[in-house]
């Protein structure tokens, strides 16, 4: 069973009731522990419930991806 704890995370909303966030997590299992950041769309219900629609998880080891994905983001 893996186990997944949130170590940081920083929100942003934006129109009517969508966000992204933006989290360092880390999965932790019998093999291990693997930490990653993710990056997170969805929106928020009425009663303040978030609902999660799509996500990405990147390897926080990887520097190189990392630094790309910030860079082509800036870019476009």
């Amino acid at each position: 069973m893996v186990e997944f704890e949130t170590l940081k995370s920083e929100e942003m909303k934006f129109g009517t009731n969508n966000f992204i966030e933006i989290s360092k997590k880390v999965a932790k299992g019998e093999d291990g522990e693997n930490e990653f950041l993710q990056i997170s769309r969805g929106y928020s219900l009425p009663d303040g419930t978030k609902r999660y629609k799509k996500s990405i998880a990147i390897p926080v080891d990887n520097e190189e991806l990392i630094n790309f994905i910030a860079t082509k983001i800036k870019e476009m």
